[in-house]
């Protein structure tokens, strides 16, 4: 019924028209439903690069994209044009005509090459950046990875009513009594082709905010019904937008995770982590007989640990913290200051110890820290890192000339996408609803903090906001002039900022400031916390109640309590609690057995000691620094933005080939950005520097081949047999006999018949979707 709105409009009878909406509006009203909506007039697409031709499928630039005609006769700067709804016939200008693609059309997409960015010329990955509308481009990305992908992380509209995003070219607002139904019919349409690029153990993440949570959630258990479900709430907004009643602080990731997805474990900062090494004044190792606590944990080049090597011999001592042996590195028990010490577990525990050890270069000298087992990821993350304000509105505006409203933290993407693929150094990564670009920005990041090698692909339109698109009409503007194009999102936002945060620095050459935050951390040896508590004139004769209101004074750094009040007993010398990070001594007469119950609690940090003597302090002090020695303190890595990201990007903007010509190979130059993404997008994209097709393209570099001319079969078969990094071939042929002949001449598994495979795809794809 909803489609009974557009077609309402197309009634050329005025009063015909008004009579028929007062009456569908009254219907409308008695509409009871759940997830039932309507699929709408099918979604059309502006072609704005496609030329107006005899016979084109076409629609005003600035009226309803759904509002469509044919060309009939082309004349000078007019077209004679044909409504396909009503029949009519009219004169139209042709700067005021676009192009259309119809939803379940057959389209042949290719990749106009716009801009790129390398600021990793040793590296073979590229991430991607392609202007389009998302539903073509995910009809494209089905060709080139299906069931490929790793994790798709989108952000779509979160259709508040704000004309915050579009539907047939239209923006919907709060008005439109059937927004919630578009919106589902727009997320439904791109959703599954999504499932159909996913891998089988890959993860969707969708963020959504409450207008649209619980339509979503019905919709994705609808369309992925093998899958289960997990809604996070992210703290976004820890001050809250003042709506009614409620100030919302939160927005919803959720998880679509299959049987074998993997949900990586993150473990915080803190007391989970710490050095492998003990520490104090029973740390070293000449304090004990048996040495079963020395031995060297030997790790290779990439900071993997191997195993643990034997336990040394008392009489034999290594040169350093650090000894290189062949391919590894063996790292001992040994200090800063050159000090034997031990392990906390001895070589016996390997098999239970080693999962919960890591390898970290902290300056250039290799440790061993110690991790213990964290538990599942939470289902509320409040991190503060995940203010979208701080982390997002505030970078983006740093960067960039323009504004852009709402954009994600880049730490909440960084952690939903960290959880996903932290496990997969290699994964690839998509977002067809890409906005500013926070996700690839996210996976950069996570990249520089493990060595990664993932790739991501990014999807945007180049929309203008409304209040811009009003603003552009009345300069004489329409879209697809290069002046509007220049203030969509893609070239305004989403480029530059991609651009700007991989170079670490603007166009006119002025560096980024700030830094990021990054999951690595650094350890560092400091000093306990000793204050003495002087102001008592007779500490001995101190009674339960005035302990007590001592206990209640005692605050760390974020002036949180310390100690509780209900440790101190009435006869209570001192306070040592395993739970506590600070201690009491209220008697100094009692210090030895304060010093023997402090032995291995190197988790107290803080010692408050009731003396009025300084020198008496400094001793017990003293004792207290020889028992425990130092802690070691665990932060995160900050990094420069100035710095950058060694990466590289190809920008793109989607367009469309004409069925005829690809189907006689006649299109081969815009093809091959296709079959580089296809192939993996490995290397700087191949370009063919002559006006004539090429024979054969042999390109190691990027890891594939293409045979053109198939008569020249046999020299091609004989130089791919002689290259190592080869791993897809294409064949042009008409032949389907002769492409499984060619393919059964060669040793390599991946390969593709142009143009049939490449054909097919759009062609079948699109009944499908239809």
């Amino acid at each position: 019924m909803a489609a009974i709105n557009d077609l309402l409009r197309q009634i050329p009878d005025a009063s015909l028209r008004s009579r028929l909406e007062q009456e569908f509006a009254r219907l409308s009203k008695n509409k009871k439903f759940g997830l039932v909506f309507e699929e709408h007039i099918p979604e059309c697409t502006p072609l704005y690069d496609v030329p107006v031709k005899r016979g084109s499928t076409v629609a005003r630039k600035t009226g309803h994209i759904n509002d469509i005609y044919t060309v009939v006769k082309l004349d000078g700067d007019t077209a004679l044009c044909r409504n396909k709804a009503t029949g009519d016939t009219l004169t139209i200008p042709l700067t005021e005509l676009v192009s259309v693609a119809q939803f379940g059309e057959p389209i042949f997409p290719m990749l106009q090459p716009i801009a790129s960015v390398e600021n990793a010329p040793d590296s073979s990955l590229w991430h991607t950046l392609i202007e389009a509308d998302n539903y073509h481009a995910l009809q494209l990305l089905e060709y080139l990875y299906p069931k490929k992908v790793d994790c798709i992380y989108i952000d779509p509209p979160y259709n508040t009513g704000a004309r915050d995003w579009k539907y047939n070219n239209d923006y919907v607002d709060s008005s439109d009594n059937w927004r919630h139904s578009k919106w589902l019919s727009m997320m439904q349409k791109r959703l599954r082709i999504a499932k159909r690029i996913l891998a089988d153990d890959g993860v969707l993440i969708v963020t959504i905010d409450d207008n649209e949570h619980a339509h979503l959630t019905m919709l994705l258990n609808e369309i992925f019904p093998d899958r289960k479900l997990f809604s996070v709430p992210i703290q976004h907004n820890p001050r809250g937008t003042q709506g009614e009643k409620f100030a919302v602080t939160h927005e919803t990731a959720i998880f679509v995770v299959s049987k074998t997805s993997e949900i990586y474990k993150k473990s915080h900062l803190g007391g989970e982590i710490s050095n492998f090494r003990k520490w104090g004044n029973q740390s070293k190792r000449s304090q004990t007989a048996r040495a079963t606590t020395f031995y060297p944990v030997i790790v290779d080049a990439e900071l993997n640990i191997v195993k643990f090597g034997d336990v040394l011999p008392l009489d034999e001592h290594p040169e350093g913290a650090n000894v290189k042996i062949g391919d590894y590195i063996y790292v001992y028990p040994i200090d800063s200051q050159g000090i034997e010490r031990k392990w906390r577990y001895s070589k016996k525990n390997e098999d239970e110890v080693l999962p919960f050890l890591r390898a970290v270069n902290n300056s250039g000298t290799i440790e061993i820290h110690i991790q213990r087992e964290s538990e599942n990821t939470k289902t509320i993350w409040t991190d503060p890192l995940y203010n979208a304000e701080e982390y997002g509105t505030k970078m983006i505006n740093s960067m960039l000339d323009t504004t852009f409203s709402y954009p994600k933290s880049l730490y909440a993407v960084h952690d939903a996408l960290w959880h996903v693929v932290s496990g997969k150094p290699n994964a690839l990564i998509v977002d067809f609803f890409a906005g500013s670009g926070t996700t690839l920005h996210a996976v950069n990041l996570l990249n520089i903090e493990d060595n990664g090698n993932r790739r991501c692909i990014l999807v945007t339109n180049n929309e203008v906001s409304d209040a811009e698109s009003k603003a552009l009409q009345k300069k004489g503007y329409q879209p697809g002039d290069l002046e509007w194009e220049k203030h969509g999102i893609c070239r305004s936002v989403t480029w530059p900022r991609t651009k700007y945060s991989i170079l670490g620095r603007r166009d006119d050459g002025t560096v980024l400031t700030g830094e990021y935050f990054t999951n690595q951390i650094v350890t560092k040896e400091v000093d306990r916390s000793f204050y003495q508590l002087g102001f008592i004139e007779n500490p001995t004769e101190l009674t339960t109640s005035t302990k007590k209101q001592l206990v209640s004074l005692l605050r760390d750094k974020e002036g949180k309590t310390q100690l509780p009040q209900t440790l101190v007993k009435t006869d209570t010398k001192f306070i040592v609690s395993e739970k506590h990070s600070a201690s009491i001594l209220f008697d100094v007469n009692a210090v030895d057995a304060w010093l023997e119950a402090l032995e291995d609690q190197d988790h107290i940090i803080d010692f408050y000691i009731v003396v009025k003597e300084t020198g008496k302090f400094k001793e017990i002090k003293s004792r207290i620094s020889d028992l425990l020695g130092p802690i070691n303190v665990t932060s995160q890595v900050k990094r420069p933005m100035s710095d950058g990201f060694p990466a590289n990007v190809e920008y793109f903007k989607l367009g469309f080939l004409d069925k005829n010509s690809v189907s006689l190979g006649r299109q081969f130059r815009e093809i091959l950005p296709l079959l580089w993404l296809k192939s993996g997008a490995i290397g700087q994209r191949p370009e063919i520097s002559s006006d004539e097709e090429p024979e054969m393209l042999i390109l190691p570099q990027n890891g594939f081949a293409v045979l053109v001319d198939e008569t020249k079969y046999a020299e091609f078969a004989e130089k791919i047999s002689e290259e190592d990094n080869i791993k897809v071939v294409y064949f042009v042929t008409y032949s389907e006999e002769a492409f499984r002949e060619m393919t059964a001449g060669i040793k390599i598994n991946n390969t593709y018949q142009l143009y049939r495979d490449y054909i097919d795809n759009f062609v079948l794809g699109s009944r499908r979707d239809s």
